[in-house]
Order: structure tokens, then sequence, then C-alpha cells
């Protein structure tokens, strides 16, 4: 009975010795999704990982499924590798959780094309340091003469001052050039068509937003994942960003909520080219239609109904264009409609910020209470962009985003700029581009009891000077 008990004491003391060794085992997550250009170098860039976890004994995981980058998957990576990934490859939710992973003290490796991926994350810019900007064109793959610029730094350490490889040397744009520390880069006098002149950096490092970044440029050819050289300077990148622990207390970029906490209500179909809508402090929701309907959504009842019906030009893009409720409506009743009035009116051809009273009682729009606060002409004659919607600041004043009143189209792929006779609609510069128009703009009043407007201060244009409105 004691020989048995023994034996199976261990035997739970050797489990929990593999459970705790498993438990503290590195491991790193390859990604390798391409949303543009795709690698064939990514299969060996791929192989050659999962060989060296097991050489150094950390486990790998590749993926090409963005999914991955969800934080509770993603705190158990020492690091992340982006293998020559390529174009818009995470969705702002997974951008969000690779932000807080990276400032928990991650680590990331980028290999090649990791520099050709998503140009519009500002903050991956800084991670990653630069951007592709070109390479060789014929031919695209060259040898060149490498230049180690620091060798006190594992990736490095090994390499020679100077070597000579074939592979596709990238032109960078928006390299961060204050904060990168440059480990190599290539003589452009060995190759050709080279565009960065006499410093072309192609491996570097450097610590971000609280975690550790690695990029180098090498990795375009299938062979650079077996040529002893390369070999050792990827796995000194990776070994210097792998972090030991991640610490989320330090996190600080904010996660979207998960899709199950809200609450999606259908508040009406059939609408016919709806524009804006606002929300009551009661609750109740007011929408305006293009060609005039004015509409609001009861929640206590479930019922839509018709509350105005704006007498409107609705040729082109013209009409009902933004509606808005006064931030003191629960005292004055006051909604704003931006709209363009029809014909009946002879008086003008312009375009309506006007404020109306609303009957809570009845629920309709009290047409006779019309107060224009501010009006602009337009062309009316052919299409398009008349903008028009309408919010608030906590100060008061009333935002209104004005359209340009111009013809894109018909350009022959250019800018709407057209000095020709007869092509003013076609010319944006005597709209958005004239300071002295309010068409093209975002405009800010500050609404009076009276019916009129003030000027806040801190527009773009002082009262007074020449050839500019003040409301810009």
């Amino acid at each position: 009975m004691g020989k048995t008990f023994l034996f199976s004491l261990m035997l739970s003391l050797l489990a929990v010795s593999v459970s705790a060794q498993v438990s503290s085992q590195k491991r790193v997550l390859v990604f390798s999704k391409t949303a543009g250009f795709r690698h064939s170098s990514i299969k060996e860039g791929k192989q050659f990982f999962l060989d060296l976890g097991k050489k150094h004994g950390f486990a790998v995981d590749t993926t090409e499924n963005a999914e991955a980058f969800e934080e509770i998957n993603l705190k158990k990576y020492n690091a992340v590798v982006f293998l020559s990934t390529t174009g818009d490859v995470l969705n702002p939710v997974q951008q969000t959780d690779f932000e807080r992973y990276i400032q928990a003290g991650g680590g990331y490796v980028g290999v090649h094309a990791a520099s050709d991926t998503e140009y519009d994350w500002d903050w991956y810019n800084g991670l990653m340091g630069g951007y592709f900007a070109s390479h060789p064109g014929n031919p695209n793959v060259q040898n060149g003469k490498m230049i180690v610029i620091d060798k006190n730094h594992p990736s490095t350490a090994h390499l020679p001052e100077t070597f000579e490889r074939k592979d596709e040397f990238y032109d960078f744009k928006s390299l961060k050039t204050d904060i990168l520390k440059f480990l190599v880069k290539v003589d452009e006098k060995s190759y050709t068509d080279g565009k960065m002149g006499d410093f072309h950096p192609m491996a570097w490092y450097h610590d971000y937003d609280g975690g550790k970044s690695f990029y180098t440029n090498y990795g375009h050819t299938p062979e650079s994942f077996s040529e002893p050289l390369m070999i050792e300077h990827y796995w000194g990148g990776l070994r210097s960003v792998m972090a030991e622990a991640l610490d989320y207390s330090k996190a600080h970029s904010v996660r979207a909520p998960e899709e199950n906490r809200f609450e999606r209500t259908t508040l009406t179909n059939n609408l016919f080219e709806p524009t804006e809508l606002a929300t009551m402090p009661n609750g109740k929701v007011i929408f305006a239609e293009r060609r005039g309907n004015v509409k609001m959504y009861d929640p206590a009842t479930g019922v839509t109904k018709i509350v105005g019906q704006m007498p409107v030009y609705t040729k082109f893009e013209y009409g009902v264009m933004g509606i808005g409720v006064d931030p003191n409506f629960t005292k004055n009743n006051w909604i704003y409609v931006f709209y363009t009035p029809d014909d009946t009116r002879e008086d003008t051809k312009d375009q309506f910020l006007s404020r109306f009273e609303y009957d809570n009682a009845n629920d309709t729009i009290l047409m006779k209470s019309e107060k224009i606060v501010l009006r602009y002409g337009v062309k009316r004659v052919e299409c398009c962009h008349t903008g028009g919607s309408i919010d608030w600041d906590k100060d008061g004043n009333l935002y209104l985003s004005s359209g340009d009143d111009t013809n894109p189209f018909n350009s022959d792929g250019y800018a709407p700029i057209d000095f020709q006779k007869d092509r003013e609609g076609w010319d944006a510069l005597r709209t958005s581009g004239n300071t002295n128009d309010l068409r093209g703009k975002i405009l800010r009043i500050k609404p009076t009891d009276d019916g009129s407007y003030t000027i806040p201060k801190g527009n773009l244009f002082a009262e007074g000077t020449a050839k500019t409105r003040p409301e810009i």
C-alpha cells in the first residue's frame, strides 16, 4: 500500500512538472494573411519558423485567419510575426486588440512585405517603422552589397561587416527615422534602380508603445529562409523582441464592446431616400426624406407618422438634406432643417437652414413658425453634392456640413476643376476652394433666440477678413 501511494505521488509530481514546463514554454504566432500581392516565399517562411521553434524549444502557430487577433488569444504569445502580409489584413476591432497586446509588452517581427501592410493605420506605421514605397523595376531581384551598421544586436552580431546577397530591396516611405535604430543598409551603387540614395536601411529595431519591434526587408526569395546568415538574422530578431510576460494593466487602447451587448431595433421600413435623423429628449426619433417628408418614430407606440412636408426642389440631389434638434428642445421645442425650397418661393434659389417650432402634443412641425437662420445660393441646373448634416457642440454652437454643389462627373478622372466657359458647374474652386463662399465647408454658428446667429470665437477666418466668410 505504501509503495502504491509513493508511486502515485511520483506520477502526480511528474505531471505537475510536465504541466509547468508546457505552460512556461514560449509561443510565437506567425501571421501571413495577404490582401494584395502574395509572395511565394510565404510557404518557406512558415516552415522555417516551425522548424526554428522545434530547434530552440518554443511553440509556433501559423495562421492567415485575422480572428486570431483577439485579446484572449493574443495573450498566449510572446511574439507575433507578420510574414510578408500585404494590404488591410485586420479590421478595427482586431487592430485595437493588437495595439493592446504590444502595449502589454508584446513583441513584433515584420518580415519583408510586412511594410506593404495597413497603410491607413497610423499606429502600425509607428510599430513597423515605415511603409513600402517601391522596389527595383527590372529585374526586381538583384545582388546587392550589405553594410552592417550595428553589430551589437542579436540579429547582426554574427554578420560580417559587409556581405552580398540576392533579394528584393524595398524603398521606403514614412520612415520613422527619429525613433528607429538601424542595423543594416544596402549600398545602392551595388545594384540598379534604388531610390533612397546614400542611406537605404534594410533592417531596424525599436521599442514602441510598451512593446518591442524588429523589421527585416529580407525574405522575398524562398532561399532567404535557408541561407545560414539569414537563419541567424531572423532568429536573432525574433529573440530580441520575445516578451517574458505580458502586463495588460499597461494596455490603454480601448476595446470595442462585444457585439452581444448591443440590441438592434428596426424603427421603420420602406423609407424613400432618407437623409438624416435626430433623437428628441423624450426618445422620439425625427428623420427626413430628401423629397420632403419629415417623419417621427414614437418608441412608446412603435408607430411612425409624417409630422411635416417640406416644400422642396427635388431635382438632382436637392431637397431636405439635414435635420437637428435644438440642445434646449425641452424648453423651446425648436428643430432645424436644412433644405432647398421649391420654385414657389420666387425670391430665392438658395438653400435654407431654417428653424421651426415643433408641436409636441400633436407631433407636428408648425410650418408658419419658420425662421430662416442661414441661406446661400446654389446652381440647381445640374448635379451634385448638396451636403447638409447638422450637429451641435457642448457650447450650443451649430455645425453644418455644406456640399460643394459641384458635378464630379465628366472630368476625365480628374478633380472637378474646370476653367472653361459654361463649365462652372464642374469647377469646385468656385465653391469649396473659395474662402468667400459657404459651399464645400464645415460651418459653425451660434443660433440666437430671434432666429439669427452670431459667430463663435475660433472659426477659420475672423469677422471682417477680406474675401472670407466668418461662418467657415
